[in-house]
């Protein structure tokens, strides 16, 4: 008799569809979890059975199961946040996540991240996230790793470079002193003068700051006169005598030295007011009379920038080398302008423009991701660093993914591997800051998923209590 096998078809009926309305359930439960993936699920029939017919043999199903629950991967809304630590991506990629204190490898679309107190990037689980260290210039210089903060200083860095951007005045006719260098007068042979050079010994002087190795700032200052040859101005380049550190500047005649880096000569073109010709000389010493200095450094003796020169010694036996850049470079052999440079025209003489390079060092405010995943540090100095680069995983099957909790995933031999790559490339998506991805769970569709599984559950319980009239009314055949 076959009633009841109709009451079994009923009972899977029931189970399939009380499974769909577990999967409807888990999605609605996740509506507002971040990253969360909503899955669906089809029915298929079960094998028939083979009944004789009039017409011959056929085939009655004996009920339904489920085939397939999966995950749909379509990309969920952002949410934008306050925090720059929360992280979304746009496009098909996992941030991959290490189970604190194992190798165990996950997978992940939730990016709710934070730095713990050991320095870590982690979820909220504590599984860390893994990126690329980046050196200075933003390169990865390892395989991927962990991703932590171990320093919270930026190391100082010392100053080789001095942009200084001048006007000369042309109008002046007459030099002060005749002889800058021998105008400096550091020591009044017992102690070291406050003002080495005096009021009125120059036409024009103009100082900026410089740090040296350990990250603390010094004053260079240059001084500019005129010389007895047309459109020539002489200068030198000087720094406070106590701050000098040069070997043998602290004794004998050479004391009389000490603060003088070197004197040089600029001329200037007459029709346009932009330097011709450009010499230095570095200070050697001083033979009691005058100061003494090198050979004479010339286009042809400058770095590989263009520009010429000078050493200091702000810490014992360490030499510092500073370019100075006036606005004019070298090619070898003759002197260029840059776009900003320095010129003889008929004005006040003036300080157009002024840099530095190098700073002191600073301590971690705070941090910034790009949209290519480069985590870059913000310090009290003013420096920008690049530290790492949040790694982007991918699979070639994601539904062959296993769900493990915490808005984790875990690769499958279904799944595949997971190669990990620079955010934006290998369609990946970009990431974006400040933001975190939303559930994707579609509530109109699941709220008419819930109807119609609950219409089914209906019609298969149905099925049931038919099927048991049925069975009643042929067991009262016997009174």
């Amino acid at each position: 008799m076959a009633l009841s096998s109709a009451l079994f078809s009923g009972i899977t009926g029931l189970s399939s569809l009380g499974e769909a309305m577990q999967v409807i359930g888990d999605n609605i439960a996740n509506v507002n979890t971040v990253g969360f993936k909503a899955s669906t699920f089809t029915f298929q029939d079960l094998l028939s059975q083979a009944v004789a017919t009039q017409a011959g043999t056929s085939q009655v199903g004996k009920g339904v199961t489920l085939s397939d629950i999966s995950q749909t991967f379509a990309q969920g809304s952002f949410e934008t946040t306050s925090s720059t630590t929360d992280l979304a991506i746009g496009g098909s990629g996992f941030f991959q996540m290490r189970e604190a204190e194992t190798t165990n490898m996950f997978l992940t679309r939730a990016g709710n991240f934070r730095f713990d107190r050991d320095g870590f990037l982690v979820n909220p689980e504590g599984y860390v996230v893994q990126g690329w260290e980046l050196n200075d210039d933003g390169q990865d210089v390892s395989s991927t790793g962990d991703i932590r903060l171990d320093s919270f200083t930026s190391p100082p860095s010392a100053s080789d470079e001095i942009q200084l951007i001048l006007n000369l005045d042309e109008s002046e006719t007459e030099a002060n002193v005749g002889d800058l260098s021998d105008a400096w007068d550091p020591f009044d042979g017992t102690d070291y003068n406050d003002t080495a050079m005096g009021e009125n010994q120059s036409l024009y002087q103009t100082s900026i700051k410089v740090y040296d190795n350990l990250g603390a700032t010094h004053d260079v200052t240059v001084y500019f006169d005129k010389t007895a040859t047309d459109h020539e101005w002489e200068f030198i380049l000087t720094c406070n005598p106590e701050d000098d550190e040069r070997s043998g500047f602290d004794a004998g005649n050479n004391r009389y030295a000490r603060g003088l880096l070197g004197t040089g000569v600029i001329n200037f073109d007459q029709s346009s007011g932009k330097i011709d010709t450009m010499e230095l000389q570095l200070c050697t010493g001083h033979d009691g009379t005058d100061p003494t200095f090198g050979a004479v450094l010339d286009a042809g003796d400058a770095n590989a920038s263009g520009y010429l020169e000078f050493e200091t010694e702000f810490i014992s036996g360490q030499t510092q080398s500073i370019a100075l850049n006036l606005g004019s470079f070298s090619d070898g052999t003759n002197w260029a302008p840059d776009s900003l440079t320095t010129t003889q025209f008929s004005t006040a003489s003036t300080t157009v423009f002024q840099s530095s390079t190098g700073y002191g060092a600073g301590d971690l405010q705070g941090v910034n991701v790009d949209v290519d995943g480069v985590i870059t540090g913000i310090y009290s100095n003013g420096e920008v660093i690049p530290l790492f680069r949040v790694a982007v995983a991918d699979v070639v099957n994601p539904n062959g993914l296993e769900k493990v909790g915490g808005n984790l995933f875990k690769t499958t031999r279904l799944s595949g591997e997971a190669p990990t790559y620079h955010p934006g490339t290998n369609g990946t998506g970009n990431i974006s800051p400040n933001s975190l991805e939303q559930s994707n769970v579609d509530i109109a569709n699941e709220f008419v998923k819930m109807i119609t599984t609950q219409r089914g559950f209906q019609a298969n319980s149905k099925i049931i209590t038919v099927t048991d009239q049925m069975l009643a009314e042929l067991i009262n055949l016997k009174r």
